[in-house]
């Protein structure tokens, strides 16, 4: 007994925690902040990250990559309409768009819609107005598309008669050119504004 007292008289001589076992303990209070600050940032980062991805994707995909420029020019042979003749350029922003017809793959596909007829890959032709002489629809190119209608469509485009055309790039937003015909098709060209 004699010793158990003799050890509870040191414990409470003991003066408490020295200055060096504090700084121990506060320099790891400091590290384990320090980390998890670390990982807390990181993660912010790469989330945000993959945000600003996620936008400029969805950007890519609704910007509009072509334009029509000029009004639709429909040829007639003085009952109906036989081809679609209209001018195209990119939009401000826009990418690059491939405008061979016969290319197989990443190309431009234009489909006809009406009440009656869905055509969904119609055959075109291109004529470049101003550009490099290549296939490509580049910023500050002008190109002429015709469809020649009475050939491939199945359809009879006569008066007071409604039709879409579709013109889907590989990249960006569709371009929809929805005209209504004149009352009367007894002219060989006409403008469908």
């Amino acid at each position: 007994m004699k010793r158990l007292m003799n050890l509870v008289r040191r414990l409470r001589n003991e003066r408490g925690i020295t200055g060096l076992e504090t700084a121990i303990i506060l320099i790891a209070f400091v590290v384990v902040a320090a980390v998890f600050a670390f990982v807390v940032l990181s993660t912010g980062l790469f989330s945000s990250e993959r945000g600003k991805e996620a936008v400029y994707a969805g950007l890519a995909k609704t910007r509009g990559s072509m334009e029509l420029t000029g009004g639709v020019i429909a040829d007639s042979n003085g009952s109906q309409v036989t081809g679609l003749t209209f001018g195209l350029t990119l939009a401000a922003g826009g990418d690059a768009v491939n405008l061979d017809a016969t290319d197989l793959t990443n190309r431009m596909v234009v489909a006809y819609v009406d009440d009656t007829v869905y055509t969904p890959d119609m055959v075109y032709t291109t004529t470049e107005i101003v550009g490099d002489g290549d296939a490509l629809l580049e910023q500050g190119e002008l190109a002429e598309v015709f469809i020649d209608m009475a050939a491939q469509c199945g359809c009879t485009i006569t008066e007071n008669y409604t039709f879409t055309l579709e013109l889907k790039p590989p990249t960006g937003s569709y371009l929809v050119i929805q005209r209504l015909t004149p009352a009367s098709i007894n002219e060989t060209v006409i403008n469908l504004n």
